[in-house]
């Protein structure tokens, strides 16, 4: 079996039908906008079920009903030793006093709370486990590299924790499409070279560009989260480039994100489609395990 690392590992609704990975992804603690309209229909947000639709692949029906307990169980037939959890930091805190050795957690922290964020964000590293910070700009509209965003890569650098953070091209019309481009990425880089990074999503479609970034910066690497695996050998799909740099000179760069919920399929479907790129064997080994092994420093 192989050992996996899962860089997006998300919680499924559990056994009493809760969205549990949505809360406070949208609403970060403190900042509310209740005095708004209701959005016009297909816009925002809601013009993601425009683009991504069902294709009549086979798919099987998101599981729900699920306790923790099952869902690590279906880990271990995976072969997943470790997931990178994504949720409101109150139910990772929950998930980590259960299975502190199994996940890792993501601390979301608003911007716009400044020292309080960062006092925060140690007391979750410290008392409850957290093992990373979690930087979205498709939430906050606040691009990484806004100097809001300085006091927390400080704080990661002290504790010595990583900081993954959104990097990919929105499709939610209510805001500029380029919040996550990797150009953010790379000026945090430069201020913060002691910095941890891993760009989630892996910048597409400025792919080159990622690449360009993830081969510049010693500290820079990348995750193929909500990429369905299959698609990356594909001509024309525009991988072209990240693939043949991701299987030799940044082969030590890349990261896994199954992203198995938002797909709707089984872990080991997304795993066996990976590998069957055109990856070397040692390769697909450091991009499924090794590389986030010594990113994350587990053991």
């Amino acid at each position: 079996m192989r050992r996996v690392i899962d860089l997006e590992c998300d919680l499924p609704p559990d056994e009493h039908g809760d969205p549990r990975k949505q809360e406070e992804a949208t609403r970060p603690p403190g900042y509310g906008d209740p005095e708004r309209l209701l959005p016009l229909p297909g816009h925002g947000f809601s013009n993601y079920e425009r683009i991504f639709t069902r294709r009549g692949d086979g798919a099987p029906a998101k599981q729900r009903g699920m306790s923790l307990g099952d869902f690590v169980a279906l880990m271990d037939r995976a072969g997943v030793e470790v997931g990178v959890l994504r949720a409101g930091n109150s139910i990772i805190a929950d998930v980590l006093a259960q299975y502190p050795r199994r996940f890792v957690g993501l601390a979301t922290i608003s911007p716009h709370d400044g020292m309080r964020g960062v006092r925060e964000l140690e007391r979750l590293v410290k008392e409850q486990g957290f093992g990373a910070l979690r930087v979205s700009s498709l939430y906050t509209m606040v691009p990484a590299s806004d100097r809001r965003y300085y006091p927390l890569y400080a704080k990661c650098v002290e504790l010595d924790i990583p900081v993954r953070i959104y990097t990919n091209m929105n499709y939610a019309t209510d805001r500029p499409y380029d919040l996550g481009h990797p150009r953010h990425l790379d000026q945090i880089a430069m201020d913060f070279p002691e910095l941890r990074i891993v760009a989630g999503l892996s910048g597409w479609p400025w792919v080159n560009e990622m690449v360009a970034l993830v081969r510049r910066h010693p500290n820079l690497y990348c995750d193929t989260a909500s990429h369905r695996p299959r698609y990356f050998g594909v001509a024309g799909s525009g991988w072209e480039q990240f693939l043949q740099f991701g299987n030799t000179l940044l082969q030590d760069k890349v990261m896994v994100g199954l992203s198995w919920e938002a797909f709707g399929q089984p872990m080991e479907t997304l795993i066996e489609e990976y590998a069957e790129l055109p990856l070397k064997d040692p390769v697909l080994e450091k991009w499924l395990h090794g590389n986030a092994q010594r990113f994350f420093r587990l053991g």
